[in-house]
């Protein structure tokens, strides 16, 4: 916890995702999810990261 706000480290966030942490680092050079250095550390909020999640969610189609 810093600020009131829990975080994810990279190798973590990684993890759970279930994606590289080379993809990670695309989708911080690309600007596409929120991230704070902090002492070398790559650190993600976690309310920045369900926010990433639910706005790229697509629904499983089904005919």
């Amino acid at each position: 916890m810093l600020m009131n706000r829990r975080f994810v480290t990279d190798a973590r966030l990684s993890e759970n995702l279930n994606i590289s942490r080379r993809t990670l680092q695309d989708y911080r050079d690309r600007g596409l999810i929120p991230f704070y250095r902090l002492d070398g550390k790559i650190l993600y909020d976690e309310a920045d990261i369900d926010r990433f999640l639910s706005e790229r969610y697509r629904p499983k189609y089904e005919d």
